[in-house]
């Protein structure tokens, strides 16, 4: 991405999303071969009721 010191927010934001789509293009990401969220760590449910207030 080309320095954005000196454009303004307007410009920034152009040349920021003609990068983000040329990075699609040049490198796309390969899919996924897990269901998203899948690795997330399980979290067991705490008890419920006024011991735990």
């Amino acid at each position: 991405m080309a320095n954005t010191k000196k454009l303004s927010k307007e410009d920034r934001k152009k040349v920021k999303r003609a990068s983000r789509k040329k990075a699609k293009v040049d490198k796309p990401k390969k899919p996924r071969d897990y269901a998203r969220g899948s690795k997330k760590p399980k979290v067991k449910k705490l008890a419920r009721g006024q011991a735990k207030r």
